[in-house]
C-alpha cells in the first residue's frame, strides 16, 4: 500500500503548495463532470469548466503546451455544449442522444488529424523538444478533440473515444509525475464505461419508444 502512495504523491513533495492545490480542485470537478456527463446532466458543463481553466494554468506552467491546447479547447467547447444541451423548442430538448453518421464520423477524423497538426505546430513554436511521450499527448490530443465534439453533440461515440484515450493518458501521467491527474483518468475510465453503458441504454429505450409509437 506504501508502495502505491508513494507512486502517486511522492512527486509532490518538491511541487509548490498552490499547484497542488489547483490540481486537487481539478480532480475534483473533473470527476463531478463526468460523473454529471454519464447521467446527462447539463451540470457537466460548469463542473468541467472549473476543471478545465485550472488544468489550462497548470499545463501552462509545467509547459506542456498539448496538453494545455486541449484543455482551452474543452474550455471553449464546454460553453458551446452548455449551450447546445439546454436548446429546446415546445419544452423539449433539441439535441436527443443519438450515434453519429457518415458525415458526423468524417468531420471527428478531419478533428482528429487537424488537431494532431496544430498540436505539433504549437509544441515546434514553442521550441520545446518533442519526445517520446509528446508525440502520445498529441496523438491522444486529437482523440480528446474528437471526444469533446461529439459529447457537445450527445453523440453515444464520444464514450468509446474517451475510453479508448483515457486508457492511454493513465500512465502518461504517472511517467511524467502528475499521480494525482494519472488516478484522476484511472477513475475517469471507469466512468466512460458506465457512462457509455448508461446512454446506450437510454439511446436503445428511446428507439424502442419511436418504434412503438
Amino acid at each position: 500500500m506504501n508502495h502505491i502512495f508513494e507512486f502517486f504523491f511522492e512527486t509532490y513533495q518538491n511541487r509548490s503548495i498552490h499547484l497542488v492545490v489547483l490540481e486537487a480542485i481539478a480532480f475534483v470537478f473533473g470527476i463531478a463532470s463526468v460523473i454529471y456527463a454519464k447521467k446527462e446532466n447539463i451540470l457537466v458543463y460548469p463542473t468541467g469548466l472549473v476543471a478545465t481553466i485550472v488544468t489550462v494554468y497548470i499545463f501552462l506552467h509545467d509547459e506542456l503546451m498539448g496538453d494545455m491546447m486541449m484543455n482551452f479547447y474543452y474550455s471553449v467547447m464546454s460553453i458551446y455544449g452548455w449551450w447546445n444541451w439546454s436548446r429546446k423548442k415546445d419544452d423539449k430538448y433539441v439535441v436527443p442522444i443519438s450515434r453519429t453518421n457518415t458525415k458526423e464520423k468524417l468531420i471527428g477524423f478531419a478533428m482528429f488529424v487537424l488537431t494532431m497538426i496544430v498540436t505539433y505546430l504549437v509544441y515546434k513554436g514553442y521550441g520545446t523538444e518533442i519526445n517520446s511521450s509528446n508525440y502520445i499527448d498529441i496523438f491522444t490530443s486529437g482523440v480528446f478533440f474528437t471526444a469533446m465534439w461529439f459529447m457537445a453533440n450527445k453523440k453515444l461515440e464520444n464514450w468509446t473515444l474517451w475510453i479508448f484515450a483515457d486508457i492511454i493518458t493513465v500512465p502518461l501521467y504517472a511517467y511524467r509525475g502528475w499521480g494525482m491527474l494519472s488516478l484522476q483518468y484511472l477513475i475517469f475510465t471507469v466512468l466512460a464505461i458506465q457512462g457509455y453503458l448508461a446512454w446506450k441504454k437510454s439511446l436503445n429505450k428511446s428507439v424502442t419508444l419511436t418504434q412503438t409509437v
